[in-house]
């Protein structure tokens, strides 16, 4: 995780090093292969949108604060990204989400992937994130990344999306029982089993935990079967690019 849920606005860095690190020496072995980053809102962006309750939409006259603050936070979380990317000599360039996309109702009904697809043609990375979008129903509304994702994979059509964070999908809360063992595969044979058993979110998450998470993924593969999502730690980022799991892990698809 780059965050730590528990306390607001705080970045693990090493984490984030780790990350970039191991991404751009894939990079660098797969020049032409094109990589859209994404990353949450963390102790960053959820804890504003807690504070507001902006998932809510405009309810009050603190709101627009509410979308400022989590605007804000949002935008200079990317920025570190970003500039950590750099540093590791990744062209990465950091996408505001709120302003290409829309929402309705909580539904994202338009974003900016012509200008994604643009970025990724070109061989930079660009780095998007869950954000505080405009909704023309109720004012604005929080996306999570996996939402963002969601809007993205129709006209982007990946094959791969790798999840860092949790080390997988657990059969119990790891934090709660130490007997719990990883779930490494998830398709259509054991999904509605191992949906009912999953849980919410450590730490402040207006977006939802793990089990909103499953639920979405498991939606963006019914919508494009040619897709795997993967869930993993950060130390699983080198294996996970190379299509194998060296440890705990998670793997999402339809069949």
């Amino acid at each position: 995780m780059l965050t730590d849920k528990t306390s607001a606005e705080r970045l693990v860095d090493q984490t984030l090093k780790q990350v970039v690190t191991d991404l751009s020496a894939w990079r660098q072995a797969h020049p032409n292969q094109p990589i859209l980053l994404g990353h949450g809102g963390g102790s960053f962006g959820h804890y504003w949108a807690e504070r507001y309750q902006t998932a809510q939409g405009i309810i009050n006259e603190q709101s627009w604060w509410g979308v400022a603050r989590v605007a804000d936070a949002m935008a200079r979380l990317n920025r570190a990204v970003v500039g950590a990317c750099l540093d590791a000599d990744l062209p990465a360039i950091g996408i505001q989400p709120m302003a290409s996309s829309l929402a309705n109702a909580g539904e994202i009904q338009q974003i900016g992937s012509q200008t994604l697809a643009t970025l990724l043609a070109a061989g930079t990375i660009p780095v998007i994130y869950g954000d505080v979008l405009l909704d023309v129903a109720q004012g604005c509304t929080v996306a999570s990344t996996e939402r963002i994702f969601s809007a993205l994979v129709g006209p982007l059509q990946p094959t791969q999306i790798i999840l860092l964070g949790e080390q997988a999908v657990y059969d119990a809360d790891p934090r709660q029982h130490a007997d719990a063992q990883p779930i490494p595969l998830i398709n259509r044979t054991n999904y509605a089993a191992i949906i009912a058993r999953l849980g919410g979110s450590h730490g402040v998450d207006v977006t939802g935990g793990m089990r909103n998470k499953v639920e979405a993924m498991w939606q963006l593969v019914q919508q494009a079967p040619q897709l795997e999502i993967w869930i993993c730690g950060p130390q699983q980022l080198q294996s996970a690019l190379s299509g194998q799991l060296n440890g705990p892990g998670t793997i999402i698809k339809l069949d």
